[in-house]
This record gives structure tokens, sequence and C-alpha cells, in this order.
């Protein structure tokens, strides 16, 4: 068996100076020492949001019914004191003022709303998990989509992402969906809104853009791309949205079903109320309510 051969000292030292020193910085692009919140923090963050929302299905096995409410409690106080650190890193990283209470401030403010906001999150989710259960016979149960299905993780941490975006909280909400993504290949952006309930089933390899806009009781399958028609930074072809945004990916209204593989472009694009988007469809146009395109429709 090989022996490890012994490094010489001082050889790391030399080469971590040389990558401190090649910054590349273009001006938008400075970096600070624990600036964000780890992976693992973020893993954290999404495993304690997903117990506040589903305590019956994810509570520990070692633990009765009747401690569920004191299992939920201590979930909900380590929850707010990482949430609250998360938040405040997301504000301070670019303050470069060490005694400015104001992130501080804003961190509090920002987590004590999105705390409160949590029973109308959960109260949304159990809307999407009963869709889930309606829609897919080969489940044996609520608590199975919730334990064990990716769209419902997926759909679950992107609505508590969604909440804390819309609460002011930088960053922290793209962090929450990209773990989500790597955890089950489906990407939300965290910008999009989706109404309830929604549906995704089996969901590896979708794409939901940062300006669709989702209506209710839409259901979409894997490899499902909502995405843009330009790639050019902050413009897009379509509508202005409430918020002063450029939308540059599409619109789909209310009861739309949207099979595997289907590509939507453009923030111009409108999938009209109760349509059917076949399979392996690449739609670039608006397509009128309760029409069936595509994919052998």
């Amino acid at each position: 068996m090989a022996t490890k051969k012994k490094v010489p000292a001082g050889r790391h030292g030399a080469l971590a100076d040389r990558l401190l020193a090649a910054t590349g910085d273009n001006g938008h692009g400075r970096l600070v020492v624990g600036g964000l919140p780890s992976a693992k923090a973020i893993a954290a963050l999404a495993e304690d949001f997903l117990t506040a929302f589903f305590p019956e299905v994810r509570h520990e096995e070692r633990m009765g019914a009747g401690d569920l409410r004191g299992y939920l409690v201590a979930t909900l106080g380590r929850l707010e004191a990482d949430l609250r650190d998360a938040v405040y890193r997301g504000f301070h990283r670019r303050c470069g003022n060490d005694k400015d209470h104001a992130c501080a401030e804003r961190a509090d403010r920002t987590t004590a709303r999105m705390m409160a906001a949590l029973p109308e999150v959960r109260a949304v989710l159990l809307r999407d998990v009963q869709a889930a259960y309606e829609a897919d016979p080969a489940a044996s149960g609520t608590d199975e989509i919730i334990a064990c299905y990716p769209g419902l993780h997926a759909i679950a941490v992107y609505r508590a992402a969604h909440r804390l975006l819309r609460e002011g909280a930088e960053i922290l909400p793209r962090m929450l969906t990209e773990h989500a993504k790597s955890r089950t290949g489906i990407d939300i952006h965290p910008g999009a809104q989706i109404g309830a309930p929604f549906f995704i089933d089996h969901g590896t390899g979708i794409v939901v853009g940062e300006t669709t806009r989702i209506g209710d009781g839409v259901r979409i399958y894997q490899g499902v791309t909502l995405g843009a028609l330009s790639v050019k930074r902050r413009h897009g072809a379509g509508p202005t949205m409430p918020d002063g945004r450029s939308q540059r990916h599409p619109t789909i209204e209310d009861d739309v079903i949207i099979y595997a593989n289907a590509t939507i472009l453009g923030g111009a694009t409108v999938i009209g109320r109760g349509a059917v988007v076949g399979g392996n469809s690449f739609i670039t146009y608006s397509v009128p309510a309760g029409i069936r395109v595509g994919g052998g429709m």
C-alpha cells in the first residue's frame, strides 16, 4: 500500500496568498469573508421549514403524538434563531459597517414577519398536498406525498422562499430554492408567482423562471421549462409586472396541464385557462383557453 507523500511546509501558504490576490474584481463582485450562510446552514433551515409546515409527518419517531406540540415548539425556536442569522447575513454582506445596527433591525423585522406568516404558508401547502393526492392514484395517502414526493418538497421550499422574498430578504430565498434543486432536480426561482393548489408530478428537470406567473390548479410534469426568450440581463420582451419588472417568462393561467418535456418561452406567452400542452412541445406563442396543443394532442 502506497504511503502519502509529505507536502513541503509553506507550499500551501504561498498558494493561498496567490489565490486571495487573484480577485478579478470588476466592481460588482466584492466577496465578504463569512458574508453568506453556509450550505449546511441552508440545508438545516430548509429542513426546519418543512418540519414547521408538516410536523405530523416529520416529527422524530421516538416521540409520540402527545409530544408533537413540544417538538414543534422546539423546531420553531431553532428556526427563528437560525433564520434571523441567515436573513441578517443576506443584508449585511454588502454593508461594510460592523457597527451599523440597521441590518440587525431589518433582520429582526423580516424574521418576525416570516414567522408570523408560517400558518398562512402551511394552509396553502396543505392544498398542494391534497391536490397531489387527488391527481396521483399511486399515492397511498397524503403522508406519502409529504414524505416521498420531490415535487412537494420543491414546492414547500419555494413557498417559504417566495414569502421571504416578499418580506424583503436578500439572497437567502435563492439559496433555499437552489438547495431544493440539489435535492430534487426541480429549479423554481423564488420570484415566480405560483397559485394554489399546484401539483408537480415526478418533477426532475423542471425549470420555472423568475417572472413566471402560474395560476391556480396547474399541473406540470417532469422536464418542463417555463423560460425566457431573451437571456440579456434585466431585459425582456414581455409586459411589465405590477412590481415594475419586465416579464421575461410565460403566464400559465388556471387549471392548465403541461405534460413532460414541454418548453414554453417568452414573457408575452400566455397559456389560457384549462389548456393542455402536450409532451415535448416547444411553445413561443399564446394558447387560447381550453385548447389542446402539441405532442400529438
